[in-house]
């Protein structure tokens, strides 16, 4: 029998299922392509093999024994009518992140328009790009969801290639690294010997180790403790969000932090004189009822914006 012994690209050499390796040492013939990345790994098992150019054809098999073929590593590679499909490696969750690195590193060589970006020209999409996703989720189609995912995606791996390029840079696993010990880092109900009571308590937690980090920061950076004014729970929110999240973000960490909610109402407050005054206080109150009623107002003001369109449209055609 012919056995077309299949192996995931993603998969280093040699890193092979046990049924693979009996399969490759029971049989009466291995044969692989020049050049497959199987074959180092089968000179150190001591299995021998023959380099043939193609698969070959069931019927000039010898009918005793089995004859192994390793096509190159694929996912779905071809199987004639009486061969037999062993997968001898398989992927893991997030295996499929490789072929992005790897098509984003050729597409920096040989792609002209991708060769010249750098970080200040692809700065538009990272914001244009988690806004069509956004768009995407509000519509409700799962599958152009997913694919806004793959833009926003991109964003991060294109930037860590740009970096990767410069001497003091970074490459996508550090990018990965520095998330994964974050993660890790502030949950220590998961990865530690904390208990937390709920979410109450973990968002807490959170923002307790922020607040940290920011101190061991600027220490390391030889900034004095307190040079830039006291530790705040809104340290971190950033500003350049739009108006109405920026407003819910700050609400959310004050309240989280014991802020009582009288101050979000801005009573009388002088910061707030001239034009144009009371509107931003009023819409800084409307922020705090959303708050309040559970919902985000950045969502429910794209809600409303979305059923003016539809209404827009509608008397126009009428």
């Amino acid at each position: 029998m012919l056995i077309i012994l299949a192996t995931s690209p993603r998969v280093a050499p040699g890193l092979l299922s046990w049924p693979a390796w009996a399969a490759l040492r029971s049989a009466s013939a291995v044969l692989a392509p020049a050049g497959h990345p199987q074959l180092p790994a089968l000179d150190e098992a001591g299995i021998a093999y023959r380099v043939v150019a193609g698969i070959p054809e069931v019927a000039t098999l010898p009918a005793d024994g089995d004859v192994v073929w390793l096509p190159e590593p694929d996912d779905d590679p071809p199987v004639p009518a009486g061969a037999k499909l062993l997968r001898g490696s398989a992927d893991l969750p997030g295996a499929h992140l490789l072929d992005l690195v790897a098509t984003m590193d050729r597409l920096r060589v040989e792609c002209p328009w991708d060769a010249r970006q750098t970080h200040q020209s692809l700065a538009p999409h990272l914001l244009e790009e988690p806004y069509e996703a956004l768009e995407a989720l509000e519509t409700g189609d799962e599958q152009a969801f997913c694919e806004e995912l793959g833009d926003v995606l991109l964003q991060v791996v294109f930037h860590a290639r740009v970096a990767a390029e410069r001497a003091d840079g970074y490459t996508i696993d550090d990018v990965a690294d520095g998330i994964v010990a974050k993660l890790v880092r502030r949950h220590p109900h998961v990865f530690a010997d904390v208990t937390v009571s709920g979410a109450e308590e973990v968002y807490r937690n959170w923002d307790e180790i922020k607040r940290a980090e920011k101190k061991e920061r600027a220490e390391r950076a030889g900034v004095p403790a307190g040079a830039d004014g006291p530790p705040s729970s809104l340290d971190g929110v950033p500003f350049g969000q739009p108006a109405l999240a920026l407003a819910g973000q700050l609400q959310r960490r004050a309240a989280r932090a014991g802020v009582p909610d009288e101050l979000a109402r801005l009573e009388d407050d002088p910061g707030l004189t001239g034009p144009g005054g009371d509107i931003g206080r009023e819409l800084f109150r409307l922020v705090m009822k959303a708050r309040e009623a559970g919902r985000d107002p950045e969502l429910e003001l794209r809600a409303a914006a979305r059923r003016y369109r539809d209404l827009v449209r509608s008397w126009e055609r009428s």
